[in-house]
């Protein structure tokens, strides 16, 4: 592989992947805390639209939606997206379905003991979610959550079916030109593999740091 297709393709490809892994990921984090909170609310109804919400889009195919929305959408509304934000809100939905699962598993972990405290002191629900539960429950959200963002990461190959140049599309583009399939996909393998090591390493020290500041001692491997 060139040094112009490496420039030219390749890295201009890797920029797009990062993009859209943070921008689905910050997508999917604001629909996971909305949904999974809404997912544990006094309201029945609340709760119904919390849960139908989550059923569907986590049994949808975040491929089938981008289509959707790129193609579809613009015929019923006329609602136009790009590729890119189309492929955004795609993986963001879809994927913030799978993280409220999440946020709401880790609210019901916390003692029910520390909810009696905070209605003793008179807390608002605000307050107590805020001040009590949300202090608990983050530091157990962030392994899961950080598998779901290298899932993400990885399901962001998906936007290369709408002509969005990130890496995988870049390197089909590269094995068309050069005919080298072996070098252009190795490469892209461990492309994925380093930017995948670098998040999961940022989000191990983001979970050591909010468990220390609720007093939970780490060891380096994890374990408490």
């Amino acid at each position: 592989m060139t040094a112009g297709l490496w420039t030219n393709w390749v890295l201009p490809g890797i920029w797009i992947t990062l993009q859209l892994t943070l921008y689905s990921a910050a997508l999917a984090t604001a629909v996971a805390f909305g949904v999974g909170m809404a997912r544990i609310h006094r309201s029945r109804f609340v709760r119904f639209l919390a849960g139908f919400y989550t059923e569907i889009f986590r049994g949808t195919s975040a491929l089938v939606l981008m289509f959707w929305l790129f193609f579809v959408m613009p015929g019923l509304f006329g609602w136009a997206l790009v590729p890119m934000w189309a492929a955004v809100l795609a993986l963001g939905l879809s994927y913030g379905a799978y993280g409220a699962e999440v946020v709401r598993g880790a609210l019901n972990s916390v003692a029910p003991a520390q909810r009696e405290a905070g209605i003793a002191l008179n807390f608002t629900p605000w307050q107590r979610m805020r001040l009590i539960m949300l202090p608990q429950a983050v530091p157990e959200m962030i392994p899961p959550f950080s598998n779901l963002l290298i899932e993400l990461l990885k399901g962001t190959a998906l936007v290369s079916l709408l002509g969005v140049a990130d890496v995988s599309f870049a390197a089909y583009l590269v094995r068309l030109a050069t005919q080298e399939s072996a070098q252009i996909y190795s490469v892209t393998l461990v492309i994925y593999f380093v930017i995948a090591f670098v998040l999961a390493r940022g989000m191990r020290s983001l979970e050591r740091r909010t468990k220390a500041g609720i007093g939970i001692a780490t060891t380096p491997g994890g374990a408490r």
